[in-house]
């Protein structure tokens, strides 16, 4: 998720999910060729298993930028054609493409040529230019679906991920991308049926752990976007349920988070880059809009350091660290 899922988001949420595989950002082709690449493919050897997600329709671009997520130890690589944003649309690329699927074919066989590594793509069921006010027709969505994945599959792709409603390319702000379109998983479940081979995730709503074991009654995986940033505890939860061990309790993963915020610290990395992923941590618990506040007020000034997250969490609950460490 642009802007959400960097790197200081996504070893808060290793820490939590240990089993999981995360996913960048969307990091467009132009700005990893022409940007600051070091930064933009910067991570924690933690991370892993880890994959790359890029933005592009320009397929030798896209094969240089498959070669240096190769050469930073990327696991995977993952085009995506579901983003529906008007500065996305602008460079024709995000879900648009979907309406290409031999562009598209062409440039995931580009990168995983020159990158060796898994290509993967994130999609929608389908596009449309404006709001539609009929009924969903899933007869009429599902062939060009289909089309897509087949043609997309030709390209070397063995893993789709499927957000299950369709984007909307105007009209529409984002946000309303992700809730008015109303979601249809039996397209995406259509679609496990009719490509048993293919490796099918499901993507799209996931709120809490019984609508996942739902989904994986049929799907091969799922991806939880939005649901495990505001909630990051619930991701826990889930990757204890899924794969065994216990959930991590809200103290417990800001002390496992602390020695990782300390390091970016001495490299110049301000506070707030990090204590924003931590806003949710401990919802529900006593205390927690305290916690939010402070970090919220004191978090962003220039030059503050570790105390700030301290003095936070010591508003939680009766106030109690353990063994955390005294602010200085």
């Amino acid at each position: 998720m642009m802007a959400w899922t960097d790197r200081h988001c996504r070893f808060l949420h290793r820490l939590v999910a240990p089993s999981a595989r995360l996913y960048t950002e969307m990091v467009s082709t132009d700005a990893l060729l022409f940007g600051d690449a070091s930064r933009l493919l910067a991570f924690s050897a933690e991370e892993h298993p880890l994959a790359l997600q890029l933005g592009g329709g320009d397929a030798g671009d896209l094969a240089r930028a498959a070669r240096l997520g190769a050469a930073a130890s990327f696991d995977e690589l993952n085009l995506n054609v579901g983003c529906p944003s008007e500065r996305v649309q602008k460079g024709a690329i995000g879900a648009c493409l979907m309406r290409e699927p031999r562009r598209v074919a062409d440039a995931v066989a580009a990168m995983g040529d020159a990158a060796g590594l898994p290509v993967t793509v994130k999609c929608r069921i389908g596009v449309d230019d404006k709001p539609v006010a009929t009924l969903p027709d899933d007869e009429g969505d599902y062939g060009p679906l289909r089309d897509f994945v087949g043609a997309v599959a030709d390209g070397g792709v063995r893993v789709f991920i499927v957000h299950a409603r369709k984007a909307v390319l105007s009209g529409l702000t984002p946000a309303q991308n992700r809730s008015v379109p109303p979601l249809r998983p039996a397209l995406v479940a259509r679609l496990k049926a009719d490509f048993p081979h293919l490796g099918i995730v499901y993507n799209g709503g996931l709120r809490d752990t019984a609508a996942v074991y739902r989904h994986l009654e049929w799907a091969d995986g799922v991806m939880v976007g939005r649901g495990a940033y505001r909630d990051p505890l619930w991701l826990s939860q889930l990757d204890a349920a899924l794969f065994g061990g216990a959930a991590l309790a809200p103290l417990d993963a800001l002390r496992r988070y602390l020695p990782y915020v300390e390091a970016r610290l001495a490299e110049g990395v301000p506070l707030h880059a990090m204590t924003r992923h931590l806003l949710a941590i401990f919802n529900g618990q006593p205390g927690a809009r305290r916690y939010r506040r402070h970090l919220s007020s004191h978090g962003p000034r220039a030059a503050v350091g570790i105390e700030v997250l301290l003095e936070a969490a010591a508003l939680v609950g009766d106030g109690s660290l353990g063994d955390m460490p005294a602010a200085a």
